[in-house]
């Protein structure tokens, strides 16, 4: 695809996509009931500071794939965690239940403790080409790493999207990552096919980018957790919503056209303003298999579920020189981030699924929507539709 078209439909999508964002319902909109208190957009950008960008990969009509060409559906999900204007840092940690994916950089956020950059998210073939992007904008702004040094080990992750999307055309370019990451902002966050969510799958129903957050008490340290996640795993006679099983109710036009099976992968990002180390971080990210878990996931061989968190205070948790003055939460007061956490993740998933829209592509596949119109009617007949 010459450059000049990638960018004329890279334009188009994102636009189109805003206005997908601000029309379509959420998850509670359509009655489902979540416990706990969401922040104002009900999203990872209600931590302070969090910015989420996303460049929205579409072309071609949906047929047999002529790799290079099409069908594209695909693209990158960018979030800074203190936003493009700082060069700060933050603490983090990271956990993975299942290892059937990746995740670049893990292994210094594990030694380090520290997260120095945006957490980028796109297909499985793609991870390189965003890496080296990451690389080249950090470059490119006059920002070298905490040490002074223009070294940079990206943290970025993947699912894949090969069902509907011509993975090995190597469609996401260099510009596409720079402008997911220039184009990142707070406020709300465009959900379903979006982004690197583009062309994933959940549960057998269309899936994407979703996100949530939870407030916690004055008595708690009225702290905000924040979860995006993009979801590409699940297995619909597992799907369970509000405690529901909906895809035992909703079996019909399954993906795949196979039996059983949770295949696909997960990558969660958790953001927290609560003043945590990172042992406490990568406690923080376990919890998001408990989310999941109400979900209905088992994270099968096949699933990559890697999930990273991190914490917006502590502003000089990333300084070289001098003492280094943190605050940390006791571990027995962690509780309440605990629960945040879990109930931030399952919600993000509903509402990826809840946002996404049928979609047709590679060799004319086709992956349904979850109905909301059946999803309401299985909630009310259980007794789960909200009032």
């Amino acid at each position: 695809m010459p450059k000049t078209r990638a960018l004329a439909v890279l334009v188009v999508t994102v636009f189109a996509g805003s206005l997908c964002s601000q029309t379509r319902p959420r998850a509670r909109d359509l009655g489902v009931p979540f416990d706990g208190t969401p922040g104002p957009f009900n999203a990872i950008t209600d931590v302070k500071g969090v910015e989420v960008g996303h460049t929205t990969l579409i072309s071609g009509e949906a047929g047999p794939v002529k790799v290079g060409v099409g069908p594209v559906r695909t693209g990158v999900t960018a979030v800074l965690p203190r936003g493009r204007g700082s060069k700060e840092a933050v603490l983090a940690g990271w956990f993975t239940e299942n290892g059937n994916g990746e995740m670049t950089g893990t292994t210094w956020v594990e030694d380090s403790g520290l997260l120095d950059g945006p957490v980028m998210i796109t297909n499985t073939h793609s991870v390189g080409v965003v890496r080296d992007a990451v690389i080249a904008w950090k470059v490119k702004q006059g920002t070298p790493d905490m040490q002074g040094y223009f070294w940079s080990l990206p943290v970025v992750a993947e699912t894949w999207d090969g069902w509907l999307n011509d993975i090995n055309g190597f469609h996401v370019k260099p510009e596409h990552a720079f402008h997911a990451l220039d184009t990142a902002r707070s406020g709300p966050v465009q959900e379903g096919n979006v982004g690197g969510g583009t062309g994933m799958i959940c549960n057998e129903f269309k899936g994407g980018i979703g996100t949530s957050s939870r407030v916690l008490d004055k008595k708690e340290g009225g702290y905000t957790v924040g979860v995006l996640v993009q979801c590409n795993y699940g297995d619909r006679m597992e799907l369970r919503i509000a405690g529901v099983p909906v895809g035992r109710e909703i079996p019909e036009k399954r993906a795949y056209g196979r039996g059983n099976n949770d295949t696909g992968s997960i990558i969660v990002v958790v953001a927290t303003d609560a003043p945590l180390i990172p042992t406490q971080l990568k406690r923080i990210a376990r919890r998001v298999t408990l989310g999941l878990g109400r979900d209905g996931s088992y994270s099968g061989d096949g699933s990559g579920d890697i999930f990273i968190a991190f914490s917006t205070a502590n502003p000089e948790a990333g300084k070289q020189k001098g003492l280094n003055h943190l605050t940390m939460m006791p571990n027995g007061d962690l509780d309440p981030i605990f629960l945040a956490t879990v109930r931030a993740t399952e919600e993000a998933v509903v509402n990826a699924m809840v946002a996404a829209e049928t979609m047709s592509g590679l060799d004319n596949h086709t992956v349904i929507a979850l109905p909301h119109d059946r999803l309401r009617e299985v909630l009310k007949k259980y007794n789960r539709l909200a009032k």
